[in-house]
């Protein structure tokens, strides 16, 4: 999953890095790969704030937004992908944690922390909980462009 990150010069030569998806995150850095490191760790934490408060999460950039956007576009990590697409699914599927649990033959508990961005999940559990909601989970890898 991948946002778009606008970059600009405050007054003091920092760098700010705002996000239009979610008007909540704004930081700073030094210079722009300072302000980059931040802007995932700030990402994360409006990720985990909105499914904490069970708000929708707005979709991730598409690949034409990517190919215009001339900030920063910050790829998040797989594990945290991986929690925010599950929830989006469950969100848009209609089916509530506990009906999950259900489905699953889990404590309700164990399911909560499918959604916890600070909890390591094992993959088979984010996997179990896919198949519950009809989704097949796969893995693509690709070559990574060096500059």
């Amino acid at each position: 999953m991948m946002y778009l990150i606008d970059l600009a010069r405050d007054s003091d030569g920092s760098v700010l890095a705002t996000c239009r998806s979610f008007p909540e995150l704004t930081t700073f850095g030094k210079d722009k790969d300072e302000a980059s490191h931040h802007a995932i760790g700030a990402l994360e934490e409006a990720i985990a704030a909105r499914i904490a408060d069970g708000d929708p999460l707005p979709r991730p950039a598409t690949l034409a937004e990517l190919k215009k956007h001339k900030g920063l576009m910050v790829k998040l990590p797989l594990m945290t992908s991986l929690k925010a697409h599950l929830y989006m699914t469950l969100k848009a599927s209609g089916v509530s944690r506990a009906e999950l649990a259900r489905r699953l033959g889990w404590h309700r508990e164990q399911v909560d922390r499918l959604f916890r961005l600070d909890h390591s999940s094992r993959l088979d559990q984010l996997e179990a909980a896919f198949a519950a909601l009809h989704q097949n989970l796969d893995v693509r890898v690709t070559e990574r462009n060096v500059a």
